[in-house]
């Protein structure tokens, strides 16, 4: 049964609702916070399963030319964060960490520096 949100006119709240097909646009729907019937349908995003594929080729050409970023750390950032977010997967904090540093102009050796044990494997991994 499709979810849909709603967002209440009156306190103001968000609140989902499930409906088949054939109720949604005849079922009355009332707040779940408050029971107001003064309440409007929220659009939510739509996601887009991408093969692992298409979403390299997508990072990619955002960055077609890789040379010199080794000189550029603000770009090298850039292009891993968009990198870590096309892949989908559950990324460690510290690879944030890492990004928010290269972002903000530091270069990889000064992150190596300051972050020792980072990539260091521990008995726990293996």
């Amino acid at each position: 049964m499709p979810t849909y949100d709603f967002i209440c006119n009156n306190c103001e709240k968000r609140f989902d609702v499930f409906m088949t097909f054939s109720e949604y646009g005849k079922k009355t729907v009332h707040c779940i916070h408050c029971e107001s019937g003064n309440v409007r349908r929220r659009m939510t995003k739509v996601r887009i399963a991408k093969s692992e594929e298409s979403r390299m080729e997508s990072v990619t050409s955002d960055f077609s030319g890789f040379e010199g970023l080794e000189d550029d750390p603000k770009a090298l950032g850039q292009m891993m964060r968009k990198m870590g977010s096309e892949m989908g997967e559950e990324l460690p904090p510290e690879f944030d960490d890492v990004v928010d540093r290269l972002e903000s102009g530091q270069s990889p050796e000064e992150i190596e520096s300051a972050l020792p044990d980072l990539g260091a494997v521990t008995p726990d991994d293996g």
